[in-house]
């Protein structure tokens, strides 16, 4: 299969942010197969790029899709009410349907809005049947996904064996696994061994929320004693890690996922990311939970800038929420319109009101001012699941209806 976007100013992200005004993208077999002007394919399918732009697809590397049913709820507390609110009152009522209720809904919410891969961090794991709903939501939206499965952090335990095996056996193709361990600020020490171990064991990378607290001051040092330190692990947040955990980060060549909105709202600690970045440590960018703060990569891109203190460039956040998030899950083919890399990748109306005007400089004019509402097509893997400002992939109308029964039982 063969398709052709055709005459879009063609934004990518790697390596440096470069931007190619009347260029044609040319897809074979839902790779990339060749990006320039006049690219001639008379057997491919056309997507009229016209007065469009044109970029890699966002990667989300941190979200709690599961919580869908819920957005909104946790808007007025800190972390404390959050985990009273969402994860104990909301959380251990979830049944199966619900999960997958969330997640479809969650899932085709990313799309909508250009995110083609994300991170979902499934810590609402009450039996195989919900990881199956999650994973089987996830498929049926068209995302591109990295399945953290995991256990509630209110149970404090580690991540389970046979659980996961059964996940791995499940999965292909845009869905892929990561061990989502609690970690050494939420589990006994043991627990984070065994989920460590289990990880190595099977091949997997392992993402963890960390913050230091008075129990374990310097968690990242904690793991380095253990000789559990790994490039393969992303780590979540870290807003109040000092700056030897930074170090101790950068050198072990993991990542950090940063969520702006969330720990603001949530009140987890100053802004991270600029520390992160002079301490050498990639950073992506992540939604975290919809119950306090927006779903969509741009919102999350405007929060870095505003945050940033002039830290950050737009090119340099567009680059957060693109190329270096797939650098942070570990995806070598997606991120960037790098030749042979996976088609995923999203068209704006650039003549929509928001955006008219701007393309004197088009990045800073898509991260500053841009919104779902502009993503008039998305592609994963050369496979629209976003067409003529429509989701494709599955039906929307029964998808809310299924939300909307979810959140009446989980909130009456």
């Amino acid at each position: 299969m063969r398709m052709l976007v055709r005459g879009g100013l063609v934004i990518d992200t790697a390596p440096e942010v470069v931007v190619r005004p009347d260029t044609d993208v040319l897809i074979e077999d839902g790779r990339i197969a060749a990006v320039g002007s006049g690219l001639v394919a008379d057997d491919a399918e056309v997507i009229d790029a016209t007065g469009r732009i044109v970029l890699p697809g966002f990667v989300d590397t941190h979200r709690h899709v599961w919580q869908t049913a819920l957005r909104g709820i946790g808007t007025d507390g800190d972390l404390g009410y959050y985990f009273d609110r969402v994860m104990q009152a909301r959380g251990t009522r979830y049944r199966a349907e619900d999960v997958a209720a969330s997640n479809l809904v969650g899932a085709l919410e990313c799309v909508d809005g250009g995110i083609t891969t994300v991170q979902d961090y499934s810590h609402v794991q009450g039996s195989t049947e919900f990881a199956d709903a999650a994973v089987d939501a996830l498929d049926r939206s068209g995302i591109r996904a990295v399945f953290g499965f995991g256990p509630s952090p209110l149970a404090g335990g580690a991540v389970d064996s046979d659980g996961l095996r059964h996940v791995l056996g499940r999965v292909s193709g845009r869905i892929t696994v990561a061990v989502a361990s609690l970690g050494p600020a939420y589990a006994p020490f043991e627990y984070v061994e065994a989920d460590w171990t289990l990880a190595a064991e099977l091949g997997l990378p392992v993402v963890t929320h960390i913050d230091s607290s008075e129990l374990t001051p310097t968690p990242i040092a904690k793991l380095r004693e253990a000789g559990l330190l790994r490039p393969d692990t992303l780590y979540v947040h870290c807003n109040n890690l000092p700056e030897s955990e930074l170090k101790l980060i950068a050198d072990s060549g993991a990542s950090v996922s940063v969520a702006p909105a969330v720990e603001s709202r949530l009140e987890m600690g100053e802004p991270v990311a600029a520390r992160l970045r002079a301490a050498g440590v990639g950073v992506s960018l992540g939604i975290d939970t919809v119950t306090s703060s927006p779903g969509d990569m741009f919102s999350v891109m405007q929060q870095v800038l505003a945050l940033g203190h002039r830290s950050f460039t737009a090119a340099e956040v567009l680059q957060l929420a693109t190329v270096a998030g797939a650098r942070a899950l570990g995806l070598t083919d997606v991120g960037s319109l790098a030749i042979g890399n996976q088609a995923d990748l999203i068209v704006l109306r650039s003549t929509d009101l928001n955006l008219a005007g701007g393309l004197q400089d088009p990045v800073a004019t898509v991260v500053t001012l841009g919104h779902p509402g502009n993503v008039e097509t998305v592609l994963v893997g050369g496979t629209p699941v976003k067409r003529d400002g429509q989701v494709v992939s599955t039906s929307l109308p029964a998808a809310l209806d299924a939300l909307a029964e979810s959140t009446a039982y989980l909130t009456a």
